[in-house]
């Protein structure tokens, strides 16, 4: 179909958008083997059609979570970059990441391994799909991201929405990207619901690799203030917007190292929105007393310190330094950092529950926090 078409005049040009398509569905065609070892298969015979069909193969009794995800406002920043940086880098590889992960951390909260991801990338004006560079390291950081975690890619949407999106300027054109992820809980005894939290069970923190995906809009506000933007230098080096975004960590493995090796957590929480005091998740009356924590990332100490953002502000926006949690009885705390340090994460033992007020009590800034919402 031309150019001239009606559907090309009216903001949806399928010139344009087939060779992105095409783009995705060869790196999703590389991933089909990766759920394997979890025993889940994907049926190759109807890749990309209208939705991925696959079955689990093993033999232990199971069950499937499933969760959609957004990133949010996050790939404004690497359109910003990709337009001003001048480096020619488009981000989108690491974009990528983010995007599954934000569904993946989620779905190993229930004890759920992460077997198929779909994704959809929309956009208000379809010559957005017309750079090869950025489509290719899209599916490149699709491709690496589900290797990584053991997902397969078999199916995703893409389509051009003119009259519904249209992103703030300076930035052109930027695709509102989000995902679905299936995870098969295997066996189901493996199933976490966070009914056994209980006063006595400590806080055991994993290291974030920076900001991930939350306080995204805080973080353009702020920066658009300053006079080089996402283009200010941090006391590292590192420009605002490279700091920015650094890719979300996954978590997957920690998770399926300790259910590998018998340990259980009583609930895991992923460090998303409201910050520190996402702790405080749980409406009974517990109290979280953090009495330490870990190093806090370059960004957060900028805008702390040089931005001026308050410190209760910085507490409840981001993650600050710790991008997951894991609650554990007393008697699995040793082990669960053991194995944690096995599977590459430095854990930490932050904390503990307290029967009381529903609030998180932050022992190294001296400070209380209220929980989500609130």
């Amino acid at each position: 179909m031309s150019n001239g078409s009606a559907n090309a005049k009216a903001g949806v040009d399928y010139s344009v958008m087939e060779p992105f398509k095409q783009a995705m569905i060869a790196a999703g065609s590389r991933t089909l083997s990766f759920p394997n070892k979890r025993g889940v298969y994907i049926n190759q015979d109807v890749m990309h059609a209208h939705g991925g069909v696959y079955e689990y193969r093993g033999d232990a009794s199971h069950m499937w979570c499933n969760t959609q995800e957004g990133l949010g406002n996050k790939n404004w920043i690497a359109e910003w970059m990709y337009q001003n940086e001048g480096t020619g880098k488009t981000y989108y590889d690491a974009i990528a990441k983010d995007v599954v992960l934000m569904a993946a951390n989620d779905v190993i909260a229930q004890g759920a391994m992460p077997v198929v991801f779909t994704d959809e990338v929309a956009v208000g004006d379809a010559s957005w799909f017309a750079d090869k560079k950025r489509a290719d390291d899209l599916g490149r950081g699709f491709y690496e991201i589900c290797q990584e975690i053991g997902a397969a890619l078999p199916a995703g949407e893409s389509p051009a929405l003119k009259y519904l999106m249209k992103p703030e300027a300076p930035v052109k054109a930027a695709p509102s990207l989000s995902g679905c992820v299936t995870g098969i809980i295997a066996p189901k005894e493996n199933l976490i619901t966070g009914k056994d939290l209980a006063p006595g069970d400590h806080i055991i923190g994993a290291p974030s690799s920076g900001l991930h995906a939350n306080g995204i809009s805080v973080v353009i506000h702020k920066a658009l203030e300053l006079p080089d933007q996402f283009l200010t230098k941090l006391p590292n080096g590192h420009t605002l917007g490279a700091e920015a975004l650094i890719p979300t960590r996954s978590y997957v493995a920690l998770v399926e190292s300790l259910l590998t090796a018998g340990i259980k957590p009583r609930a895991i929480l992923p460090g998303t929105g409201d910050g520190v005091g996402k702790l405080a998740y749980d409406k009974r009356p517990f109290t979280y007393r953090v009495h330490t924590w870990g190093e806090v990332p370059p960004l957060f100490q900028y805008f702390r310190e040089q931005i001026g953002l308050p410190l209760y502000d910085c507490l409840k926006t981001f993650n600050w330094g710790m991008g997951y949690y894991l609650f554990v009885g007393p008697d699995q705390v040793e082990e669960t950092l053991r194995i944690g340090k096995e599977a590459g994460y430095n854990l930490l033992d932050l904390g503990v529950v307290e029967d009381g007020k529903r609030e998180v009590i932050f022992e190294p800034e001296g400070i209380t926090l209220p929980p989500p919402g609130e």
